[in-house]
């Protein structure tokens, strides 16, 4: 179909097909013609990409927070971090596909002891996007869950959940034995393995020098995994992937409804004391 027959549809018609397309296809689109320009600068379109009535932490959170004449302008203000949930939890529209990203905060998040101020402590920091963190003092059950709702996420999409943390200069046995990370879906559940590494090069080789053996016999009490380490962030902080991939797509075009996620982080078959790390909250988001 040529151009000059595109302009002959109604604008109302250009923006339902559009509204069926992504955010930055609409954006190219504009570049056709004035009445594509108009159809794809409309609310009617915009309103399309951005979070369904589901959301209504989103949403009061955009009450207080923003001003905006369009849609279109709401949907690039909800591209950057917004705090929602009481500031417990962090939203973010992924620019070009408007996916959803969500990032909850170590308040929000079952840490066990985290309410013993001997084994955890509670603070604020200047680099965290939440009023509070929690720091390991020590322990040697470490356990970490959290969740969320298929319904708060996109549909048709791959997810990775990546817990955010950070390790001070007082880590210790972090490195001993890999952490076991879960997530898991109504009956379906993906195990994976993962190491808090200390960052300290030196501290790795001495722990190594002293407990290598300690290490492999304790390394097959866990279950088989890829041993990954922590990476680090735009943010300044690090990362550890709890699963390589998760599959939400089907449980949306199954008919199985609002299905619970549940994301855990569990290092309890060492018995060896650990602690020096931060924990900021875990990360929902798209994978590329």
């Amino acid at each position: 179909m040529q151009v000059l027959e595109l302009n002959m549809l109604p604008e109302s018609c250009v923006a339902e097909i559009l509204s069926l397309t992504s955010p930055s296809d609409a954006c190219r689109s504009s570049l056709v013609s004035i009445t594509f320009r108009s159809a794809a600068d409309s609310d009617y379109v915009w309103g399309k990409f951005l979070p369904s009535e589901y959301h209504e932490s989103v949403w009061e959170a955009c009450d207080a927070s923003f001003q905006f004449c369009s849609k279109k302008e709401l949907y690039f203000l909800l591209c950057n971090p917004l705090l929602v949930g009481d500031g417990k939890m962090s939203f973010r529209l992924e620019r070009s596909s408007g996916r959803m990203s969500y990032i909850i905060s170590a308040r929000e998040l079952s840490i066990t002891w985290s309410n013993d101020p001997m084994l955890w402590v509670w603070k604020s920091i200047p680099e965290s996007r939440f009023s509070e963190v929690a720091e390991l003092v020590t322990t040697s059950w470490l356990e970490i869950n959290g969740k969320i709702t298929t319904k708060m996420l996109s549909p048709n999409t791959n997810y990775g959940a990546y817990l955010i943390l950070k390790t001070t200069e007082r880590s210790f046995g972090l490195d001993l034995i890999p952490c076991e990370t879960s997530i898991e879906i109504g009956s379906r559940t993906l195990k994976n393995t993962a190491y808090m590494r200390c960052q300290d090069a030196k501290k790795q080789q001495i722990e190594t020098l002293f407990y290598s053996n300690r290490k492999e016999m304790m390394k097959s009490r866990v279950v088989k995994g890829d041993d990954g380490v922590m990476s680090k962030r735009e943010d300044g902080w690090m990362e550890m992937e709890m699963e390589l991939e998760l599959e939400l797509g089907e449980f949306f075009n199954g008919g199985f409804g609002d299905e619970r996620v549940k994301m855990s982080l569990m290092e309890i078959k060492g018995h060896q004391l650990k602690g020096g790390v931060t924990i900021e909250g875990i990360e929902i988001r798209p994978k590329k």
